[in-house]
């Protein structure tokens, strides 16, 4: 369960880096809730275990409203007070102090440019922060975090923008339409120039789009071998073979040598 767990939340980064511009290291805005809770279930230190859920290095951040509300509610929340302390403080611009949600909210905006990942436990936030295409949103249940999928509302306004950037709006049409009928020379005919704005603003568009040309198809041709990799033929050294002997017939005897002995005599 936790491997699939640990993919499913790989797959939403991702997801909002490709589409929306996230980057290493995360930037991940804490209200007071959660800095409560990471307390309570001992998932501290809070900068471990969310770098472990974002699969990188993660900055923590939070505002002066939510550390004021942190400070009015007493000695029960004195713990979430100093560890809301040593956060980084994101930039907050209320002179008077708000509601945490007020201010996440404002933090946030309507794009989220600054690309925060928002972690609370505040269901009413999170409703609300759903509505923002932009927004991941982080919650923890008991001793483990978790990310929230992408709503819908968030994948139907991808599939909208990628259809914008597919088609061609009219004003880029416009400017292409002027580029091509600037470059008409005079001396050629209506059909003529018609057909070479209709030609050049095909092409225009092609390269705007980054749509390459058809390539014609080349024939490879037989290449000579390379002669470097090539050896060269050695001479073949000459072998002295050895003297054959005289073999004799099968037939043929040696001649026996008949040994002549002298005799002594006896007297």
């Amino acid at each position: 369960m936790r491997v699939k767990r640990q993919k499913r939340h790989r797959k939403v980064v991702r997801f909002y880096s490709t589409c929306f511009g996230f980057r290493e290291p995360y930037k991940v805005l804490l209200d007071g809730t959660f800095v409560h809770h990471l307390l309570l279930h001992g998932l501290a230190p809070a900068d471990s275990s969310l770098s472990h859920l974002l699969g990188s290095r993660s900055l923590l951040f939070t505002t002066r409203c939510v550390i004021g509300e942190l400070r009015s509610l007493g000695e029960s929340h004195a713990a979430a007070l100093d560890a809301a302390k040593q956060l980084i403080t994101a930039r907050c611009e209320h002179e008077k102090r708000v509601s945490a949600t007020a201010c996440i909210e404002s933090v946030i905006g309507e794009e989220n440019s600054e690309h925060f990942f928002v972690a609370t436990q505040d269901t009413d936030l999170r409703k609300k922060l759903r509505e923002v295409p932009s927004v991941p949103i982080i919650f923890g249940l008991r001793n483990s975090l978790f990310i929230e999928q992408p709503s819908s509302q968030q994948r139907e306004f991808i599939k909208s923008t990628e259809e914008k950037r597919l088609h061609m709006s009219e004003s880029e049409f416009q400017k292409i339409h002027k580029r091509a009928s600037m470059g008409k020379t005079a001396e050629g005919s209506d059909g003529d120039v018609e057909e070479q704005a209709a030609r050049t603003v095909s092409n225009t568009a092609r390269r705007m789009l980054g749509v390459a040309q058809k390539s014609k198809f080349k024939r490879k041709k037989a290449k000579c071998p390379n002669p470097l990799s090539c050896k060269k033929k050695k001479p073949k050294p000459e072998v002295s073979l050895p003297k054959v002997q005289e073999v004799k017939a099968e037939g043929a005897t040696k001649r026996k040598r008949i040994r002549k002995r002298n005799r002594v005599s006896k007297e």
